[in-house]
């Protein structure tokens, strides 16, 4: 019996939902109110048994061999289901590279057998699970932050704004500071810097302590960091930091992470660079660029998204700085909102748009919006929303006619 072959079922097989995000990803079955498994998107190379980011490749077939890989841990260890004509649902960011897309439709058609297979916009999947088709998303993920604003269910392309800066930069700050003061004390009670045992400072402590330790500060105190920071201030001018925290490490080892390293690392998402631009200012940008008419409702449904907006005190700051930026005369002319309002979808961050996967693949109007196995076969490729070819335009027609 082959591996794709499971026990029959009474019922019509439940559709997979799956999000490969850039740090995590996550999986389950349509109808379900949550993923099933959240997973880091890693595989291991089974010669050098060496960890792989499956976006971490140099070519296609590198990354046919890890998505395979991936997808059998998905389906067979954590979702225990057969494959084989099942509908999948693929959840991606609007940024997905094509050749991603690509790669991935080949391994569950040709590889896993899947029946059909539907790629859908997290942006407009968020909007989703609100019951809502007008939002301005904003996706803080690992790698970059991504604005779109989508009206009536059409994402306004000229509108989105992106940034890449998000989870990623918030850890290459915490590494930096550790290094420059971070102290390990050992069970012998003997202190040694940071710097003098890199190792025990791996990219899984990083995350932990981000996660564990660091918040986003209010937004009075976060102007006074920046201007110590960036704009060459006195740092006597700052109230004290709040305590330190320790944090184990393996054999007893005790990493000491101070309260200026808490409270300091998250200052990165809202720093504007030499051209004036944070995550705050995206939202401002992408509303300039969108119809006048668009604009009120657009910010009076701000959705966010993200594993990186689940830091405590997001929210807050985020409201602040959009607040003081329509002072400005360069918004408050040409915008004419006076407030954001933000929407608070029924599931947390980092899976809002996952859950939206899992009400679409719940939909019956699925399997016409789907590309099937069939379809998929007969071209070999998988058609882009964004890249029309003129040669599949004239094979259309030809078979219509």
């Amino acid at each position: 019996m082959s591996f794709l072959e499971g026990l029959s079922i009474g019922e019509e097989p439940k559709i997979i939902i799956v999000d490969i995000g850039a740090a995590y990803t996550k999986c389950g079955l349509a109808g379900e109110t949550g993923p099933r498994c959240i997973i880091p998107s890693q595989v291991k190379n089974p010669r050098t048994k060496e960890t792989i980011n499956v976006w971490s490749y140099s070519n296609t077939s590198e990354l046919y061999e890890t998505l395979k890989d991936l997808m059998y841990t998905l389906i067979f260890k954590h979702l225990l289901v057969t494959p084989k004509d099942r509908r999948v649902v693929v959840v991606e960011s609007l940024l997905c590279p094509s050749e991603f897309r690509d790669t991935l439709a080949k391994v569950l058609f040709k590889q896993y057998e899947v029946g059909s297979v539907l790629f859908a916009s997290s942006h407009l999947l968020s909007l989703l699970t609100l019951g809502t088709n007008t939002g301005l998303v904003m996706d803080v993920g690992f790698k970059e932050t991504l604005v779109v604003p989508v009206y009536e269910g059409i994402p306004i392309m000229k509108g989105w704004q992106s940034i890449p800066i998000a989870g990623k930069a918030i850890e290459s700050r915490i590494k930096t500071q550790l290094m420059e003061h971070g102290t390990v004390s050992t069970p012998e009670q003997k202190f040694e810097a940071v710097s003098s045992v890199p190792e025990c400072i791996t990219s899984d402590v990083i995350e932990d302590i981000k996660v564990r330790c660091c918040f986003v500060t209010e937004f009075n105190r976060g102007q006074q960091i920046q201007e110590v920071t960036m704009r060459g201030g006195h740092a006597n001018k700052l109230p004290p930091p709040p305590p330190d925290t320790d944090y184990p490490l393996d054999g007893g080892s005790i990493l000491n992470v101070s309260g200026r390293i808490r409270e300091h690392s998250c200052e990165v998402l809202f720093e504007q660079d030499n051209e004036e631009t944070s995550i705050a200012t995206l939202v401002l940008e992408a509303l300039v660029k969108c119809p006048i008419d668009t604009r009120q409702a657009l910010a009076s449904s701000v959705v966010v998204i993200g594993g990186t907006a689940m830091m405590p005190g997001f929210y807050h700051r985020l409201q602040l700085e959009l607040a003081e930026l329509l002072k400005k005369p360069l918004y408050a002319n040409q915008l004419g909102v006076k407030q954001f309002r933000f929407h608070r979808p029924p599931a947390k961050e980092n899976y809002t748009a996952w859950l939206g996967g899992a009400l679409t693949g719940a939909l019956e109007t699925l399997p016409s919006k789907s590309l099937s196995r069939d379809a998929y076969l007969q071209r070999d490729k998988l058609p882009d929303w964004c890249c029309v070819d003129s040669n599949d335009l004239h094979e259309e027609k030809r078979h219509k006619l």
